[in-house]
């Protein structure tokens, strides 16, 4: 009778682990590195693929001071205090299928994102856009782990197997009684 008990208890946790998991791993929200993103203000490059010598419209929300975006493949733009958003032109050099950081400065802290660059050149019809099947294949997440999101999950997955645990023990005890 114990080991009935022992066998539900480790399957209603492996049940509770398996159903946790794909929602941390789905939670992964592309940044390559995670970490360098947090920041106490919010920033965006749109469109975030872009043709040599196309502009692209830089975003930044929350930021209290003016902002300096960077990148190798534009000049360097600020975006004064009381706007929120500015333009660039990016540059007729940049090599299709490259992928440039983005730099987000505002204060003391900084953001980055990615810029890739399409192939072909717009409104060049020298350089007509290359014809290119989707870029497939590069899922999952970006790695690193979230000590909240894990510690929740394990206090979830013991108060299940020590629920178990606890109705099995009633249950025995009401047989015996």
């Amino acid at each position: 009778m114990r080991a009935i008990r022992v066998a539900s208890a480790a399957l209603l946790g492996m049940t509770a682990l398996t159903l946790a998991m794909p929602v941390a791993v789905a939670e992964g929200d592309g940044d390559h590195e995670p970490d360098r993103n947090i920041t106490s203000f919010g920033f965006d490059v749109s469109p975030s693929t872009i043709a040599a010598g196309g502009r692209v419209s830089l975003s930044v929300t929350g930021c209290d001071k003016k902002a300096k975006v960077s990148s190798g493949v534009f000049d360097t733009v600020t975006i004064h205090k009381d706007q929120s958003n500015a333009s660039a032109t990016v540059d007729w050099d940049a090599k299709p299928g490259a992928v440039y950081e983005v730099t987000f400065q505002c204060g003391h802290e900084s953001g980055h994102t990615d810029l890739t660059i399409a192939g072909g050149r717009p409104d060049d019809p020298t350089h007509p856009p290359a014809h290119r099947g989707v870029k497939a294949g590069i899922g999952g997440t970006a790695g690193g782990f979230d000590l909240g999101q894990i510690g929740l999950g394990a206090a979830l997955i013991a108060g299940s197997v020590g629920a178990a645990y606890h109705w099995s023990r009633r249950r025995t005890a009401e047989q015996d009684g």
